[in-house]
């Protein structure tokens, strides 16, 4: 019984998949078609076309799975401890004077090496 449901339900996901690519063919296309017109109306019927598409993707096994994907991140980026502006000024501080003393110190070598080269060459 339950082969035969899943079956049903992968064949309306398979047409519910070729539904969604069909409209985002048909936007992709249409905006082609259309350049003459209104980047404002091709713009609006591009997003109208997008919100459908993705409605159909998201009743899919698939879609379902990724929306609940999506919820569970959401949950994770809440737990995160973020560094407050203080610690975040100090860090960049630090990077800003690393990143100028490596600067400083490949100028030298190649100061260095251009100079040992040219005495090299003549």
């Amino acid at each position: 019984m339950s082969g035969k449901s899943e079956s049903q339900s992968g064949s309306l996901d398979l047409l519910k998949w070729f539904l969604v690519f069909s409209l985002v063919a048909v936007g992709v296309v249409g905006n082609y078609y259309f350049s003459t017109e209104s980047p404002l109306y091709r713009a609006l019927a591009l997003v109208a076309l997008s919100v459908v598409a993705i409605t159909i993707a998201f009743q899919t096994t698939t879609g379902r799975s990724f929306f609940q994907l999506i919820k569970e991140a959401r949950t994770e980026i809440r737990k995160v401890v973020w560094p407050t502006r203080a610690e975040t000024g100090q860090t960049t501080l630090i990077v800003v004077a690393v990143v100028f003393i490596m600067a400083l110190v490949l100028w030298g070598l190649d100061s260095l090496f251009s100079w040992l080269v040219s005495l090299l060459i003549g």
